[in-house]
């Protein structure tokens, strides 16, 4: 225990920094035990001064967060997805991503890192919108001091008990490691097996091809073109003719835009692994009587690589430019 400590008095200002940074850099190494414990020892005479870690901690993000933010504006929707791919969720993880930065903007950052996953997502998705630099810095900027200083509050009100603390993780720290390791197995077991009956069961939607799709444009049957990706006040590319729609509210939507259940075509698009919002939709629409509803299949990612001249798209449903069905 006295080891720890005394590494943590000498060198805690340089491992919160590197901890931090790789932490906000992508690798899973949780930093907000290191930030617990560095506002502990601040309030000692012989640990880092608080004022400091939290200056560290705040140009630790900013380095990591800059990166991701390049990333996001060079790359895109591929550079979200690849993220999301580390995800347990990844189609919910890159709506929800998405749908959070587009309602809030780059205030979202604020929060970002607060909530579970977001915190790159969030800084990818500010460069993918073009936000400027320094209004992405500046917000980062407030979301990392958030972050940080709730870590080092905690330690703080906490720092009468640091002792016991560090003699406990000393004592019986790899039986809980051992324990939150095997939790978060079974967690994980738990959500794969949700995940895999949602997938074979959303398998049995029709998916219809992007060829297919296309060559019912040409002949001048397109059907009812549904993009269910989250979008906000930022202009989003889209399929030419297709009606954007909210995910939760399709239904009474389609119903305000008078498509005949028994006649209507309907395919609906996303930018999610598997088609899975779009085919959890057009499942939901089936069911509802709008039997011949198809999931595009590779969303519009592939139907972007395949025709490329995408329409930017509305904001808020147009009633009045659905297309026919």
């Amino acid at each position: 225990m006295g080891e720890l400590q005394a590494l943590l008095e000498n060198h805690g200002l340089m491992l919160v920094f590197l901890n931090v940074l790789v932490e906000q850099a992508g690798l899973p190494v949780p930093a907000y035990p290191m930030l617990f414990v560095a506002g502990a020892l601040g309030m000692q005479e012989t640990g880092p001064s608080i004022g400091a870690v939290l200056a560290a901690v705040i140009v630790a993000c900013l380095i990591a967060d800059t990166g991701w933010y390049f990333a996001g504006r060079r790359l895109g929707q591929p550079m979200l997805r690849t993220i999301c791919k580390v995800s347990i969720s990844p189609d919910s993880c890159i709506r929800q991503t998405q749908s959070l930065y587009l309602r809030v903007g780059p205030r979202s950052l604020v929060f970002a890192k607060l909530l579970p996953g977001a915190g790159a997502l969030s800084t990818a998705m500010a460069g993918m919108t073009g936000t400027p630099l320094s209004v992405f810095l500046f917000y980062d900027a407030i979301g990392s001091m958030v972050w940080a200083g709730s870590g080092l509050l905690v330690g703080v009100v906490f720092s009468d008990f640091i002792d016991a603390i560090l003699e406990g993780f000393s004592t019986y720290g790899h039986m809980a490691v051992v324990a939150v390791v095997a939790a978060f197995g079974l967690f994980l077991a738990w959500r794969w097996w949700r995940r895999f009956r949602l997938l074979r069961r959303t398998r049995r939607v029709p998916r219809m091809s992007v060829d297919e799709l296309e060559a019912r444009r040409q002949a001048g049957s397109l059907p009812v073109v549904i993009d269910v990706r989250a979008h906000g006040d930022v202009p989003m590319e889209r399929i030419p003719g297709s009606v954007v729609l909210d995910l939760q509210g399709a239904l009474d939507s389609l119903d305000a835009l008078g498509v005949p259940p028994e006649k209507a075509d309907i395919v609906v698009y996303c930018a999610c692994p598997h088609e899975l919002s779009a085919a959890l939709l057009a499942e939901h629409l089936r069911t509802a009587g709008y039997a011949r509803t198809w999931a595009l299949a590779g969303g519009f990612d592939e139907w972007k690589r395949r025709h490329g001249d995408a329409a930017p798209a509305a904001t808020h449903t147009d009633p009045g430019h659905a297309p026919a069905g």
